[in-house]
């Protein structure tokens, strides 16, 4: 294929092809041809042209296939373009001639039809360049046409459409003409041609005036004709013509002058009468329609109307929004209009009623819903509003007060039906998507939305009565705070008017709606309304059979009532059980004798009441079990299964009783099966088990003898189809967008789909997706639809001997019947027999024996030969399921043999297209069928079936049936995939374009083969690059297929090919296929866009996003209207606007998720781009926050307006590139906006730091940071969170959240001091505001407590004042708290004012919880200030004041809120009981919840108890636990219910508790909440919880008293380091771990201090006594001995070595020997790590004070081990000298362990000792481990270790002395060390041993290392000092030395200081070397002669004599203290002038 890729055709290459390689070569060229010529030179072009033209031409005479003529076309067209044009004739000229040839063989078509495409891209590109020579190009065109084919004609009408595209106005000579051919085409026998034509016509009435002036009328006829048997893509182009042309002819003013005369203005009025014509006549004449309007026959084509419908949407979306606006009410009473009483017969007949009311629905959903923003919403829910007030003023004439009793209905009254329920429909759909932004809507009272629904109730039709609810029912959902005030309103109503049947249903319909919003609000209603609504339904059921004129209405009310009640879930309805199940006991007789005699009682009235009712009680009761599955317990099935039998008793009876009364029980009996049908199949099939009888031959009855002639095929079938396999039943079973109107046509003429009316129980039902209002069948097919259901579930368990003898009943009624009849009886059966293979499978059951298998075989087979294309791909997967269930290999090679033998003979459509399916679907479910033979047999023969040309379904079926087969055959295809890719290229390049359905199978076979070869499409072999050119080429032929879902194959084959092998992709030509389709009006297009560019963007976002706006940029030709926005948005807000557009859910979806990779991906880069999206889509709300109300009387005016102002109206919508944007777009860009920040914080910390973000921005002023947009984020965060809709609310909070939490601490770089976000503290009190006011939901204010509440926490604002304002709301909500829950509105569920309550606790916990910790920090920062000098003293003052302020603020409510807390932490405790002590908890609830909505109140207290918690410790703590309240005792926090008092009967309580007690109850809760929590923290719960948790167990350990307790109680102790540890072992962050070792070292601190307690009291005690008789204290007693689990020292040991192993492995001497940790390498710790270790060490070196002597002695060991291991294991030297954190810990805790007085205490004193010696030993042995780690281990660490040995035992413990001699030993080596700093810290360390009290300790260590010392000192008399280190060596000697003289006996003393004196003279330096001399020299002279000044005096005698033994030192001496004090002078006499640098200078002095 690479040879193809030249500018001119390489034809050796291409000679040497075989015939069908040829054309693909061709392709190829043809395809890098089109690539190449817009880049080429013009010169080179030129060059080549004669030849190219020749190469060109000549393969139109080749007999291209359809794509590849188009190829040809566009590049000759392109050729003449960019080269020169004089050979342009001739192309031309041969073309007709083509045309013109009498050759009409079937082999010379395609050359025919290449010469027509050729000439119509010739025409469009070239234009008016072409002169005249088009009259006869058309001429000679027209000509062709009249005895052309379908292609032809189909070629013909697209070559027209593109020659007028290019000539524009030239072509006016040729318009009739072309007209008239068009017109024949447009009712042509072929669709495409019809859809060709009407895309000629479409482009011709852009010039030709006549089409929408004159002819008008005609054209509209002839489109209405166009839609008589039209299919879905005909519909689209023909209303798209008829839209836009009415639309033309409307809007068309500025006509040339010539046509003028003959023109007339078309007014709006004419134009919708035209369309309301074909709406309601049809494309019959008038005279014809009144023919048969006399005849009183049919009525208006289904697919007319549909056609006309969406000609109606075409006609608004062409006129757009503002049309919409400014014409609404004349378009809305028009709409109306359509099912209005004037036209009668549009709505004769029920069905055609229901038919005209769903495009009614539909035009009014897809223009006012889909085209105007929210604002223009509410006015037109006005309009809707006042349309329905009228119509109920007509109502309220005939059903006035007065005759309300003996009321006649009128005519008028019905006939204003069909107009209200469509009125109402759409104000419900209108105001359920505008949710809370409908708020004002329902506020404005002159409107008065909600009386005019309430009033309809009553209206006589059900239908309306039932709709009017409906529209409640969404006023509900959108508005949840509007559920329990309809409720109430409807029920008041409801008990008012029990007497007039209306009321009784219509109000009982309002109250079922309304329960059914319930589970869609969040905030659920108030729980007694069920009690409400229950009393109320039993009321009705009792009272029914008192007044026989409302009996029946009554009866059915109350079973709705309950079953609507169902639906609020378990929690509600366990209440009510009890009393439902006596009704329903009591609905059915009790014993068959009794069902005898009601038989022979009743008359039909009766029977038709005891139907209603017993069919309402089977629904109330299956809607008990599909929503409260969790009651169903053993005992309650049993109570609801007596009357089980007499209810399918009386299904038996049913038939009898219809023929003694008649006709009038019809329906109720229909209904009355249907219910028990559908209760049956919801229980379990065991609890029946005894009628399975009956039951199954009364559902075989029902299946088999069917009452009507009604094919309910399209209802039955698709569930039972396979997804993939309806694709092959045409676009009218795919999902479109006008799902919802072309559903009428597809279900046959006998019924228009489903309605309210047909079972009002659908009302409180979830709607199925994708529909709007709940739309059940009429009760014939529910019957049927509920029978094979249970068919399905029955037939699975029934016996297997049973299942024959059904099976073979089924079988003789298919065939009993005849004709049409047998053809539903067989669909019925087989759909009820299809779902029985489905639940077997399911449940794994087997189908049965041999005679079972061959009449559910026979019974299958007949279907799959059967007429109706439905039915015979249910069979084939129904075939295939039954392999799947019988699951034997043979029986399945049978299966698919008969298929074999089938396909080979047979010669019919039906059964080829049948049997090849079969094949595919064997397929499916049961893998690879494992043999190859079979394979290949079925392959073969599907490759035949495949090219069959003369049948398009054989082919599409036996192509589609392939890609089954490639996709499931696994890797046992890859023999086949090159063949197979082969024949799909060919029948790409060759089947006809008008054939779609075989192109989109053989899409779905390019999409298999590719998912087949995955990633081996990668490879670089000549076969994978052969077969990846393959794939790209059949890709490349579906993009240009017209047909959309052709294109959509054509993106996913691309797609997949793009996850395998991206390189091989061409990203930029596949995203501008992508953006051209993004606004397709195919939904299945464009969700394979969206599909493909989520995949997309997830590897190369930034890539995608350029081409785009590249591609718009460049591209000359003109765009769909999503890409004009491209350019200014990119796509990615093209991609934000069309999720505001888009209706469908899963293609929102992909949307969000495409655009959420996007900015995952590129935010930070491009972060202004994408905030300024965000803020453009938010910035529409903020200017919606004062609605609008239009007033009617403005219409007519400004419908006059001028145009000037239309066009400066258009202008402005520019600058906002989203005008009006829905809520829910908003949301997602708010959620967006969050999502930004994150992205930026991982990013980096310049986007929170203003001053380097400034830095850097001016370095490259491409950067951007986050913190620059501050202002941006804030604003958007206002507007979104002041808005209307409440979900907009609660994102604008979050947002403002986390900009608070990310922001507070930047601070602001012009004013010290300050943050950045101080600036902005009025908006955030702006946007807090409004969620506090009293109408505001719950979960608003819950969000808004907690942005208050980080808000003040956060410390932005310092000034109290200001704080004040934010803090006011808190405290308001503090007092609605404060009223308890009694008096929380009743607008809501109880569990809403819980989590209101919780949120505004939490968030006081929050603010008290940092006020205290802020004024802990200030504490310890004053006493660090204290040491500072003056300067700081102002600053630190503000700091004070604000944090004790902020304390002061809370302090006002700290006592109501200590109060609560403790209140709200009872209550957790309470509820995080197991279920068993479910029976102790208080009957009425909690403080903060009630006991009925115990269930939703929990995750409100799982998600605030941890603040609340630690809040409530710090308080306890600061009041010490010692103030209780003096009323504590007696007050009742509503009931203080604490674990103490929990079980206690109340007459034992004693009445006051003490102080004590109360403090005793506190701790205790506080404790086990903390510890039930943190002993099995769910693994999600949140780090803040567990931390919080553990800071508060660190706060209540603070205070004496609580460590007092847990110091006493040992268990609890142990408990609770039992629990800890656990928590360390799981949870990883040092965070915690911290946290959870302060806890552990406070318990044992407590521990410690009560055996000190108990000592000192016991020696108080025994003051007089014998010390040697004082008991043991502490752990050990007297044997020494610890238990595991009971001892306090034991945990605590387990607890620091788990932590101490895991930072440290080496510690563990089992790991020490294996080779893993040998290495001896040190590790260096990280920072938390370091810091581990060390809390660790603290608390080990604490241990031995709380055990007994004898106990010590146990642990020690182990203590000394660890403690040295990690001073071993970490000892390293650091680079700058300083001591690792690890080793001062170390060093610290052993100074701690060796100086503990268990060392000398006399029980323990002799065992120590040894064990301190050995300790010693093992640092000794530190040194002589390896010689070669000598130099990273850290001598000084070492030896500080060894002088705390020496410093802090008693001597007997060093002074042994071959360890003493070791210790010398390792000083003197270090002694010499080189390094000056081990020196220095040598020096020290020998100084304080030099010092110690005890001589035997120090005398050694002096005899042995004072002369070395001072020998070193007497070396640095020649050596002067280099550096400041070598200096600090030299002094601190010196300092060694004079201490030892200070210490040194008298007669040795002179000697010492005759050694010192010369040594420092020799450092003096003499006046001239003091100038030149170095800095330390200087020093070291300073140091000197200071020391010489003070040693002098101090031994004058030796001194003396020492200066006059020797001359010159008493020289220097002089010399350099003469020099000292005149220096000193000339500081004085400087400090007088410059006082300031002297202040300074001293500074630096006295710090030496």
């Amino acid at each position: 294929m690479e040879l193809a890729h030249s500018l001119l055709l390489n034809e050796e290459a291409y000679n040497q092809l075989g015939e069908f390689q040829k054309a693909e070569f061709i392709f190829e060229w043809l395809q890098f041809l089109e690539k190449l010529l817009p880049v080429t030179s013009r010169a080179d072009i030129r060059e080549n042209q004669k030849k190219l033209v020749e190469q060109l031409t000549s393969l139109l005479n080749n007999s291209p296939g359809p794509p590849t003529r188009r190829l040809v076309a566009k590049n000759l067209a392109v050729l003449y373009s960019t080269g020169d044009t004089f050979s342009v004739y001739q192309t031309i000229d041969k073309c007709n001639e083509l045309i013109r040839s009498k050759d009409d063989s079937p082999s010379y078509l395609p050359t025919k039809l290449a010469a027509v495409v050729c000439l119509g891209y010739l025409y469009k590109k070239l234009g008016r360049i072409l002169g005249n020579s088009f009259t006869d190009t058309v001429g000679n065109v027209l000509k062709a046409m009249k005895n052309a084919e379908s292609q032809g004609r189909y070629e013909i009408m697209l070559s027209l459409q593109s020659i007028l595209n290019g000539l524009g106005a030239a072509a006016i000579p040729c318009h009739r003409d072309i007209y008239k051919a068009a017109r024949s085409c447009l009712t042509d026998r072929s669709m495409a041609v019809r859809c060709a034509a009407a895309k000629c016509l479409l482009e011709l009435q852009n010039e030709a005036v006549f089409m929408w002036s004159t002819d008008l009328d005609s054209v509209v006829t002839l489109c209405f004709k166009s839609f008589e048997g039209s299919n879905y893509d005909v519909r689209l182009a023909v209303s798209k013509l008829l839209g836009t042309v009415l639309a033309r002819a409307l809007t068309s003013k500025q006509t040339t002058a010539s046509t003028r005369h003959n023109f007339r203005r078309i007014s709006l009025e004419e134009v919708m009468e035209l369309l309301g014509t074909g709406f309601l006549r049809g494309s019959c004449g008038f005279l014809r329609a009144s023919g048969d309007m006399l005849k009183g026959t049919s009525s208006v084509s289904r697919d007319v109307r549909v056609g006309v419908t969406q000609a109606y949407v075409v006609f608004v979306s062409t006129l757009g929004a503002q049309w919409l606006e400014r014409n609404f009410s004349a378009f809305l009473s028009h709409i109306l209009d359509l099912v209005s009483q004037s036209h009668p017969k549009a709505i004769q007949s029920q069905m055609d009623a229901i038919g005209c009311r769903r495009c009614v629905s539909f035009i009014l959903r897809a223009t006012v819903g889909g085209l105007l923003g929210e604002k223009a919403q509410i006015a037109a829910a006005k309009e809707i509003c006042q349309a329905i007030w009228k119509l109920k003023k007509v109502v309220d004439a005939a059903m006035s007060d007065s005759n309300l009793e003996t009321r006649i209905s009128t005519t008028d009254v019905t006939a204003s039906q069909h107009v209200l329920v469509c009125a109402l429909q759409e104000l419900g759909s209108l105001i359920h998507g505008l949710g809370t932004t409908a708020a004002p809507l329902l506020q404005d009272s002159s409107t008065g939305v909600l009386e005019a629904v309430i009033s309809v109730i009553l209206h006589p039709s059900i239908s309306v009565r039932l709709t009017a609810a409906w529209c409640l029912r969404c006023i509900a959902v959108a508005l949840p705070s509007y559920v329990s005030l309809l409720l109430d309103r409807c029920i008041d109503r409801l008990s008012a008017l029990k007497s007039s049947p209306e009321a009784v249903t219509g109000y009982s319909f309002a109250v079922a709606a309304l329960l059914g919003a319930v589970k869609h609000s969040p905030l659920g209603i108030p729980h007694g309304k069920g009690k409400v609504i229950m009393t109320v339904a039993e009321d009705l059921l009792c009272s029914a059979s008192q007044n026989s004129r409302i009996s029946l209405q009554r009866t059915q009310a109350g079973w709705l009532l309950i079953a609507a009640l169902m639906t609020l879930g378990p929690a509600v309805v366990q209440h009510h059980l009890p009393r439902m199940l006596l009704l329903w006991k009591c609905i059915f007789p009790s014993s068959p004798k009794d069902l005898e005699t009601e038989k022979t009682r009743g008359d039909s009235f009766t029977w038709q009441v005891t139907l209603e009712g017993r069919a309402g009680a089977l629904c109330a009761i299956k809607s008990f079990v599909s929503h409260c599955a969790g009651l169903l317990t053993d005992e309650v099935v049993q109570r609801l299964l007596p009357p089980l039998p007499s209810a399918v008793d009386l299904l038996t009876q049913l038939s009898s009783i219809y023929k003694s009364y008649g006709n009038s029980l019809k329906t109720s009996s229909m209904v009355y099966r249907h219910k028990l049908y559908e209760l049956l199949a919801v229980l379990p099939p065991k609890t029946y088990e005894g009628s399975f009888c009956a039951v199954l031959k009364e559902l075989v009855a029902d299946l088999t003898v069917p009452d009507s002639q009604i094919d309910a095929s399209t209802f039955l079938l698709p569930p039972l189809c396979h997804e993939n396999d309806l694709l092959l039943l045409g676009p009218s079973l795919q999902e479109t967008d006008h799902r919802f109107i072309e559903e009428q046509l597809f279900l046959g003429n006998s019924i228009a789909g489903g309605s309210l009316e047909y079972d009002p129980y659908s009302i409180y039902e979830k709607v199925a997706k994708g529909d709007s209002v709940p739309k059940p069948l009429p009760p014939v097919l529910s019957v049927i639809s509920a029978a094979t259901r249970l068919f399905g579930v029955m037939f699975s368990h029934v016996a297997e001997s049973h299942r024959l003898h059904v099976l073979e009943q089924l079988l003789n009624s298919i065939k009993q019947t005849k004709g049409s009849r047998q053809q539903i009886v067989q669909l019925n059966v087989v759909s009820a027999f299809s779902t029985s293979l489905k639940h077997l499978a399911n449940c794994k059951g087997s189908l049965g024996p041999e005679e079972v298998r061959r009449s559910a075989l026979t019974l299958v087979m007949g279907a799959l030969e059967s007429n109706n294309p439905l039915l015979r791909c249910a069979a084939a997967e129904c075939l295939a399921r039954l392999a799947q269930v019988v699951s034997d290999s043979a029986f399945t090679a049978g299966l698919a043999q008969v298929s074999f033998d089938k396909l080979k003979s047979a010669r019919d459509v039906v059964s080829r297209t049948g049997h090849s399916l079969a094949l595919g679907c064997l397929y499916r479910y049961l893998g690879g069928i494992g043999s190859t033979q079979h394979l290949n047999a079925c392959v073969g023969i599907l490759y035949t079936l495949s090219q069959d040309s003369t049948s398009p379904d054989v082919q599409a079926w036996a192509l589609h049936s392939l890609s089954l087969i490639v996709d499931l055959a696994g890797p046992l295809y890859h023999v086949h995939v090159e063949p197979t890719l082969s024949l799909v290229l060919m029948l790409l390049l060759t089947v006809p374009p008008a054939y779609a359905e075989v192109h989109q199978s053989l899409g779905r076979c390019l999409n298999a083969l590719i998912t087949t070869l995955g990633p081996e499409l990668q490879g670089s072999s000549t076969t994978v690059s052969a077969l990846r050119t393959s794939c790209l080429l059949g890709c490349a032929v579906m993009q240009d297929n017209p047909d959309c879902l052709v294109q959509a194959q054509a993106i996913s084959c691309l797609q997949q090919l793009h996850m395998f092998a991206p390189r091989h992709v061409n990203l930029s030509s596949l995203v501008s296929c992508l953006c051209v389709n993004l606004c397709s009006s195919y939904l299945l297009l464009r969700r394979a866009v969206v599909a493909c560019l989520r995949q997309l963007v997830q590897r190369e976002a930034a890539e995608v996003s350029e081409y785009a706006v590249a591609l718009v940029k460049e591209s000359r030709e003109d765009f769909t209207p999503a890409d004009v926005n491209i350019r200014e948005i990119g796509l990615e807000g093209a991609l934000l606007g069309l999720l505001d557009k888009e209706l469908d859910e899963r293609l929102c979806q992909d949307i969000k998720e495409t655009m959420t990779h996007m900015l995952t991906s590129m935010a930070v880069e491009k972060l202004s781009f994408w905030l300024k999206l965000c803020k453009d889509v938010l910035a529409a709300s903020a200017d919606f926050n004062t609605v609008a109300s239009v007033d009617t009387t403005q219409e007519e005016e400004t419908a006059k307006v001028d145009d000037a102002s239309v066009l400066t109206s258009d202008t402005d919508e520019r600058f906002h590139p989203f005008s009006n944007p829905r809520w829910s777009t908003r949301v997602f860009a708010a959620e967006c906006v969050c999502k930004i920040i994150s992205q930026c914080e991982n990013a980096g910390s310049a986007h929170f730091d203003i001053t380097l973000a400034q830095e850097r921005k001016q370095r490259d002023s491409r950067d951007d940071f986050l913190v620059l947009h501050l202002a941006d984020l804030i604003r958007m965060a206002f507007m979104a969170a002041t808005d209307h809709s409440d979900q907009l609310r609660l994102s604008g909070l979050q947002t403002l959240l986390i900009v608070v939490r990310k922001f507070a601490a930047v601070p602001e770089p012009e004013f010290p001091g300050h943050v950045i976000l101080e600036q902005y503290q009025a908006n955030v009190g702006a946007a807090l505001r409004p969620a506090f006011a009293s109408e505001t939901p719950p979960d608003v204010t819950a969000k808004a407590c907690q942005v208050c509440s980080a808000w003040i926490a956060s410390g932005v604002v310092s000034d109290l004042n200001d704080l004040r304002r934010v803090h006011q709301l808190l405290v308001s909500s503090l007092v609605k708290v404060q009223a308890g829950k009694e008096a929380q509105s009743q607008q809501y569920n109880e569990s809403t004012s819980t989590m209101e309550i919780l949120a505004v606790l939490k968030a006081w916990a929050e603010v008290y919880i940092v006020a205290v910790e802020k004024q802990k920090n200030q504490s310890d920062a004053h006493n660090h200030c204290l040491k500072i000098a003056n300067s700081a003293e102002e600053s630190y003052r503000d700091v004070t004041s604000s944090a004790s302020g902020l304390l002061d603020l809370v302090q006002a409510d700290l006592g109501t809120l200590s109060k609560l807390w403790l209140a709200a932490l009872q209550d957790f405790a309470l509820l995080t009981l197991p279920s068993e002590y479910a029976s102790q908890l208080p009957a009425e609830g909690g403080t903060f919840y009630t006991a009925e909505t115990i269930e939703n109140a929990r995750p409100h207290y799982y998600n605030s108890w941890a603040l609340i918690l630690y809040a409530t410790a710090l308080w306890l703590t600061s009041t010490g636990f010692i103030a209780v309240d003096p009323d504590e005792g007696v007050i009742n926090l509503s009931r203080p219910v604490t674990p103490t008092t929990m079980c206690q009967d109340s007459s034992t309580r004693p009445l006051v508790k003490s102080p004590e007690d109360v403090n005793t109850d506190r701790f205790h809760l506080i404790l086990g909440i903390s510890v039930e929590f943190l002993c099995s923290p769910r693994s999600d719960a949140a780090m803040e919880n567990i931390i919080a948790c553990l800071h508060a167990l660190q706060a209540l350990f603070d205070v004496p008293w609580p460590r007092s307790k847990i110091g006493g109680d040992q268990e609890l102790g142990v408990e609770l380091l039992n629990v800890l540890h656990r928590l360390i072992l799981t949870r990883e962050s040092p965070d915690i771990q911290l946290a959870a070792l302060e806890v552990v070292r406070l318990i044992v601190f407590a521990a410690q201090e009560h055996v000190k307690e108990k000592r000192r009291s016991a020696e108080v005690d025994d003051g007089a006594a014998e010390k040697e008789t004082l008991p043991e204290f502490g752990e050990g007693k007297d044997t020494g001995g610890l238990v595991p689990g009971k001892s306090l020292v034991f945990a605590t040991l387990e607890l620091c070595v788990c932590i101490l192993v895991r930072q440290l492995p080496q510690l563990n001497p089992k790991l020490t020997c294996s080779p893993a940790v040998q290495s001896g390498k040190h590790l260096l710790l990280s920072e938390d790590g370091s810091r581990l270790v060390a809390a660790a060490l603290v608390i080990l070196s604490d241990v031995p004070a709380i055990c007994s002597p004898e106990g010590s002695v146990s642990v020690l060991p182990t203590i000394l081990y660890l403690i040295i291991g990690v001073l071993k294991e970490t000892a390293v030297k650091l680079q700058d000298g300083q001591l690792p954190l690890t080793v001062a810990a170390s060093l610290q805790a052993l100074k701690g362990l060796l100086s503990s007085p268990m060392a000398r205490a006399e029980k323990s004193r002799t065992a120590w000792t040894d064990l301190l010696r050995s300790a010693l030993v093992t640092v000794l042995d530190c040194w002589d481990q390896v010689d070669g780690l000598l130099q990273e281990l850290d001598e000084v660490s070492l030896l500080t270790a060894i002088t705390v040995f020496v410093m802090s035992t008693s001597p007997e413990v060093t002074t042994v002395e071959c360890l003493q001699k070791r210790c010398i030993e390792k000083f003197k080596i270090t002694l010499d060390s080189k390094d000056p700093l081990v020196q220095y810290k040598c020096y020290q360390l020998l100084h304080s041993i030099f010092q110690h009290p005890n001589k035997t300790v120090s005398y050694p260590y002096i005899h042995s290392l004072a002369p070395s010392i001072v020998g070193k000192l007497q070396e640095t008399e020649k050596a002067k000092p280099e550096n400041a280190a070598e200096l600090q060596v030299i002094q601190e000697g010196i300092k060694v030395v004079t201490a030892l003289t200070a210490t040194a006996e008298e007669e040795h003393r002179a000697h010492l200081v005759a050694c010192l004196l010369p040594m420092l003279i020799s450092f003096l330096l003499d006046e001239n070397a003091l100038v030149s001399a170095t800095n330390s020299a200087k020093n070291l002279h300073e140091f000197a002669l200071q020391n010489l000044m003070q040693i002098g005096p101090q031994y004058s005698s030796v001194f003396k004599k020492l200066m006059a033994s020797s001359p010159t030192m008493k020289a220097r001496l002089e010399s350099a203290v003469k020099g000292n004090q005149e220096s000193i002078k000339v500081k004085t006499a400087k400090h007088a002038q410059n006082p300031a640098k002297s202040s300074s200078i001293q500074l630096k002095t006295s710090f030496l």
